[in-house]
């Protein structure tokens, strides 16, 4: 199974996401887990987890030149621990993007291929899913696609710019929100599409899963748990897919797409805790709050 992740706009998680479904997806022990950087931006895995800068996704590229079974993309990972893989991008936006080009073009697309084989699940870290992005040739074959965004006026009006493109590029898309901001049925309203939920913002569980040092705080922020928001989203995704969930009416056709993943509503008891916020007006375009409290977690 492949499922991308991504963004439009900020830092709202996606690698972190990525690090957190590998480590919290069901039946572990039975399933390789691979976290593929595909962020054309670069990746930050390998410095924050201390592996070598090969093999990776550079040397995967390459590799893709001369073979061609799917075998051979584990043999460019390093292992993490709690046992996932990662496939790690070089940390420059130019030879990231190199490897990403030759990656899209080869025959047959070697991570697509890989996590077509029984019991593998691949968590592609697309980044930023910027028009023209080298990473939309793996994107648009995963089988899930999982769009983060935050929940401040400048946040949505960028993903409600790109709802209707990203809905074509997978059978089984989803909204995420992150952080806080403006509440969930809110945003859900003035973009015209079902959540899958919310996770919350706990910097401190992303800096552990993501090899970084917590931040030191005097109290403990109480968010709900990191964890068991993930966990239950992971379990969700791992569920065969189930019958379609009908969009908010006025919806387009990409945005009907975007709702009717078989993931929109399956988790959403366990998901959907966001902060109440002031009125949200229209978040889909430049008449947005004056200001909004709150931050997001970082990626």
């Amino acid at each position: 199974m492949l499922i991308a992740l991504c963004s439009v706009h900020g830092s709202p998680g996606v690698t972190t996401l990525a690090v957190a479904l590998a480590a919290h997806w069901p039946d572990s022990a039975h399933t390789r887990r691979l976290i593929a950087e595909i962020d054309p931006a670069g990746g930050d895995l390998a410095a924050r987890f201390h592996l070598p800068a090969t093999p990776g996704l550079a040397s995967l590229a390459a590799a893709a030149r001369r073979h061609h079974r799917p075998e051979v993309v584990w043999e460019h990972t390093h292992q993490l621990p709690g046992g996932a893989r990662v496939l790690a991008a070089p940390p420059g936006s130019g030879h990231a993007r190199t490897a990403l080009h030759t990656l899209a073009m080869a025959q047959p697309q070697l991570l697509p291929a890989a996590a077509g084989e029984p019991g593998v699940i691949v968590l592609a870290d697309c980044g930023r899913a910027d028009p023209g992005t080298p990473a939309e040739p793996i994107a648009r074959r995963a089988d899930a696609l999982l769009l983060l965004s935050g929940t401040h006026g400048e946040d949505l009006a960028h993903t409600a710019a790109r709802l209707t493109e990203l809905a074509r590029w997978t059978p089984r898309p989803g909204l995420l929100l992150t952080g806080d901001g403006y509440p969930t049925a809110e945003v859900e309203r003035e973009l015209g599409v079902p959540t899958i939920g919310r996770l919350p913002h706990d910097p401190a569980a992303a800096a552990t899963l993501t090899g970084q040092r917590p931040p030191h705080t005097r109290r403990r922020r109480r968010t709900g748990g990191l964890a068991r928001h993930v966990a239950a989203l992971a379990r969700s995704l791992a569920a065969p897919a189930s019958a379609a969930t009908p969009a908010s009416a006025g919806a387009t056709a990409g945005q009907q797409r975007m709702a009717d993943g078989a993931i929109a509503q399956s988790s959403r008891a366990d998901l959907s805790s966001g902060r109440r916020q002031p009125p949200v007006g229209d978040v889909s375009g430049s008449s947005g709050p004056s200001s909004s409290t709150g931050s997001e977690p970082g990626t």
